[in-house]
């Protein structure tokens, strides 16, 4: 009931005009990897994921197994999701060595530095940038927003993320930072020269 369920919502999501799916798996990271493959890869892969494509097979499905780890690799492979979301506990090189190659990424900026701002937070979006903004990439945060988020710093980490994304784009030796999974997210505003310069220095630092 839960799997038919779940496939009736996201497909309900594409009736109402979603351009994109998530599934969360929220307890993914507390999994071995044996019984992650049973409660997280299979359902996902025999029954969600299928059920949603075989109405809609052209449905884009990230899916996010929070805390995965080392077991990314194996679920990207597994489900055939078309992206996968990733905590801010991600190592890096793991994710663009053996995960970004095979699908978009998404995330994964620490909801706490977030709600802390300032240079700190700069910082931390230049850090998603730098690791992955070269394949395929959804900026987002690496969890849910917090209540006391203050919303100027909302504003500075987009600004932030818009101006390197426009820099990025100048440059024909380089990929732009986000494919058409996120095609909605990130395509207006074009920011100020002193904005992009100063993501463009703190890039090559």
């Amino acid at each position: 009931m839960l799997i038919e369920n779940s496939i009736q919502y996201l497909l309900g999501q594409l009736a109402a005009g979603a351009d994109a799916l998530q599934i969360f798996d929220t307890w993914a990271g507390v999994l071995p990897p044996r019984e992650f493959e049973r409660w997280s890869i299979e359902p996902a892969r025999r029954h969600i994921v299928a059920g949603v494509r075989a109405k809609a097979p052209d449905a884009k499905i990230i899916g996010f197994p929070r805390g995965a780890g080392a077991l990314l690799p194996s679920y990207v492979e597994g489900t055939g999701v078309n992206a996968v979301s990733i905590d801010w506990a991600a190592e890096p090189s793991l994710i663009s060595e053996r995960v970004q190659k095979r699908a978009a990424i998404q995330g994964n900026l620490d909801p706490l530095v977030l709600v802390a701002g300032g240079a700190a937070l700069d910082r931390a979006v230049d850090d998603v940038l730098s690791d992955y903004a070269k394949g395929q990439l959804i900026f987002n945060l690496g969890h849910g927003i917090l209540p006391e988020t203050p919303i100027a710093h909302v504003e500075q980490m987009l600004k932030r993320v818009r101006a390197y994304k426009s820099c990025d784009s100048r440059q024909s030796n380089r990929p732009t930072a986000l494919d058409d999974v996120g095609r909605t997210f990130l395509q207006q505003l074009k920011p100020d020269r002193a904005t992009c310069r100063q993501v463009r220095n703190a890039m090559l630092r």
